[in-house]
């Protein structure tokens, strides 16, 4: 179904009984479609924290430094050795 704006901020509550029965409902403007009301299928399913306790663990050194990484980020162009800046 093609409603116009008008139509539609006038009648919105019944347009969206149609909708809740399964019917698509088209906005125009001007004969041109600007929005569609859909019904929602499905709702998000509600996330239970601690679903996972016990898949796996954390390591201890989980929060150390990497030297392979932290040599990549400090000795790249990004950050040139105080040497080379003073030329």
């Amino acid at each position: 179904m093609e409603v116009n704006i008008h139509k539609a901020k006038t009648h919105l509550s019944k347009l969206l009984e149609r909708v809740a029965l399964g019917e698509e409902v088209v906005i125009a403007k001007a004969g041109t479609p600007v929005a569609r009301l859909v019904p929602i299928t499905s709702r998000a399913k509600k996330r239970v924290l601690g679903t996972a306790k016990g898949d796996f663990v954390v390591p201890d050194d989980f929060s150390d430094p990497d030297p392979a990484i932290e040599r990549m980020f400090y000795e790249s162009d990004l950050f040139p050795s105080k040497d080379s800046s003073d030329k």
